[in-house]
């Protein structure tokens, strides 16, 4: 096949590259520069820049230089106003609403894939590979795409997928799908790739050094947009009595202990966050625990939108056990999702995924977490 490979620059995308290679495929790279580094929004104290592991222009050379190794062309697509546009601004955006976004899923699917997925269909490829570790199928019987998890669920990835169209799992393609990481390396090592021993990012890309509130700061106030920051308000807990004072919402998210600043008998976690108000709401761990929610921007990838209701395991953030629940469809693209047992601190920004009650490995679907 001929195939459009994704090349991050990191060791899955470069062993998922060296995979196809191998395998006799024609391959074409296509490296995305999303931040602009130039800025300088994202120093320290003193002016430099903050280390970056992910979507770095270090990131784009090593890319260019694994399409060498393996010989193939290579290309870089210059997306750094979309990715400003469609992830950088709603991140912004989402924080100073009292919520926590990740980003991940919505440049995965409205901007990596989108944009890949058109360059790829004009270069005549057949298939958009990436390093993920997640797994397509295609269903005769049912005459679509389906989604599953890796192989290695820790290393799953599906969570970030879920927003993929028919058409893009049409063509999207995981080479790492059945892997785990170890054979991954061994790929990249017996390629005698220079990404094989390459670290892992672990942060959102345009924020390096994992603290947001300060990225956010930094954001707006070289946008000249300072009089968006959000003003110091009151923390009071749940009868309503204020105890103590926050310095903006954006500095914190649901199920936060650490840095409230407030002396007491008992821990106090942070149960909700009230823009309108501008309050941070606190109370105990057991206040955290709620059994229902509501999900806007509903994708449902196994079967159209159904009619009645869907049991399924759920997630409500990445590192979160699937719990049974049942799912009611809603208008407008939204779902009702009731839990077997309470889970914690279920957080409006996040995305939340459905698995397959029976088979846990395959995506249902999923959707954004809303406020109910």
């Amino acid at each position: 096949m001929k195939i459009a490979v994704a090349m991050s620059g990191g060791v899955d995308s470069s062993a998922a590259a060296a995979l196809l290679k191998e395998q006799g495929h024609e391959l074409i790279g296509f490296t995305m520069q999303l931040w602009n580094q130039r800025r300088h929004i994202n120093v320290d104290e003193n002016g430099d820049p903050l280390p970056s592991r992910c979507c770095s222009l270090d990131d784009v050379y090593d890319a260019r230089r694994v399409a060498e190794t393996l010989g193939f062309p290579f290309y870089v697509l210059n997306l750094e106003e979309d990715f400003e546009r469609d992830v950088v601004e709603p991140f912004v955006q989402s924080y100073l609403s009292g919520e926590t976004p990740i980003p991940c899923v919505a440049c995965n699917s409205r901007l990596k894939f989108a944009s890949l997925d058109r360059m790829a269909v004009s270069l005549g490829c057949d298939k958009v590979a990436t390093g993920h570790f997640a797994r397509v199928e295609y269903d005769e019987a049912a005459n679509r795409y389906r989604l599953f998890r890796g192989k290695n669920h820790w290393k799953d990835q599906s969570y970030f997928l879920w927003e993929l169209t028919q058409e893009q799992l049409s063509r999207a393609y995981f080479p790492l799908g059945e892997m785990l990481k170890s054979e991954v390396r061994d790929i990249a090592r017996d390629a005698n790739l220079y990404t094989a021993e390459k670290q892992e990012s672990q942060e959102i890309c345009f924020v390096p050094d994992g603290k947001y509130s300060e990225f956010i700061d930094r954001y707006l106030e070289h946008e000249d947009r300072s009089d968006e920051m959000p003003a110091a308000g009151e923390i009071v807990n749940t009868a309503g009595e204020t105890i103590g004072e926050h310095s903006g919402i954006h500095r914190y998210t649901i199920g936060q202990r650490r840095g409230l600043g407030i002396a007491h008998e008992k821990p106090l976690y942070v149960l909700q966050i009230e823009r309108a108000r501008n309050k941070i709401i606190v109370g105990d761990v057991e206040d955290l625990e709620s059994v229902e929610f509501v999900a806007k921007g509903v994708n449902w990838i196994a079967f159209d939108e159904p009619s009645e209701p869907v049991r399924a395991k759920v997630k409500v953030r990445y590192r979160h056990d699937p719990a049974p629940a049942t799912i009611h469809a809603l208008p407008d693209a939204r779902a009702r999702i009731v839990f077997d047992e309470p889970q914690r601190a279920i957080t409006p920004g996040q995305a939340t995924i459905f698995y397959d009650i029976d088979d846990a490995d395959e995506v249902v679907g999923g959707g954004w977490i809303i406020r109910n």
